[in-house]
């Protein structure tokens, strides 16, 4: 099994040295994939959807399962069903609404999946203080570099207003977004999905990353904040609003 297969090649992209990791890559998964004779069969998991271009240029006889493939769709994570027995053996079945508004909500195929790690890390601190309240275990485990490169194209039109969409509980169509932070909530003609930020958990991410994002280019626009500062003073909601 080849867990999160595509990391080093995001690593290598953004650090200069994708044509070598590319060519590493290839040469490793043409040896271990194709002309390894002891091989039964091999799992491959990764945001980047598998082609036979690049790194798989040299394989062949590839199953892609993607997230609204129906196939495996409630082996992504916890089934709701699971998440009630869950937190009904640990006695904490009275948490249920916390943990679907926070972790739940992933479309996988055909089946609405919770998030196994933040289940399983909120039961746990839960067992210790039954007045604990929903965290972001995710983002601890993620550069969630995608939300912030996302986040930074929207300097205005269209990108910008999808964004606010999506922060205020709505629904945008684009092509499907694999990462994670997006999830189906319908398909459209033409093969564009319904989206929807999933849960709680994955606003708080998208609201962190904004907010990081403005304290850096607050930091590098002195004038505008200076601007900014003066019309919230004077109560000149027009000018506050265009800062």
């Amino acid at each position: 099994m080849v867990d999160e297969y595509d990391v080093p090649l995001a690593k290598a992209f953004d650090n200069g040295y994708y044509d070598q990791m590319v060519f590493l890559i290839r040469n490793m998964f043409e040896q271990v994939l194709k002309t390894n004779g002891s091989l039964h069969f091999a799992v491959l998991t990764g945001c980047m959807r598998i082609s036979k271009e690049s790194i798989f240029t040299g394989l062949n006889n590839l199953k892609v399962l993607s997230i609204a493939d129906a196939r495996v769709d409630e082996y992504f994570g916890f089934t709701d069903r699971e998440v009630k027995e869950l937190l009904d053996y640990y006695m904490l079945s009275d948490k249920y609404a916390n943990v679907k508004e926070w972790y739940d909500g992933y479309q996988f195929g055909n089946k609405e999946i919770y998030c196994p790690w933040d289940v399983i890390n909120y039961c746990d601190v839960l067992r210790a203080d039954p007045d604990v309240q929903p965290q972001n275990y995710w983002l601890n485990t993620s550069s969630n570099d995608a939300v912030r490169r996302f986040i930074q194209m929207t300097g205005s039109g269209q990108m910008k207003r999808e964004v606010e969409s999506l922060l205020a509980g709505e629904i945008i169509t684009k092509e499907i977004f694999t990462m994670g932070y997006l999830i189906q909530r319908g398909k459209t003609d033409g093969g564009r999905f319904c989206l929807a930020i999933s849960n709680m958990e994955i606003r708080s991410i998208f609201t962190t990353q904004i907010m990081e994002f403005f304290k850096e280019t607050v930091q590098k626009d002195g004038e505008t904040l200076d601007c900014f500062c003066d019309a919230l003073q004077n109560g000149d909601a027009e000018k506050v609003e265009k800062c």
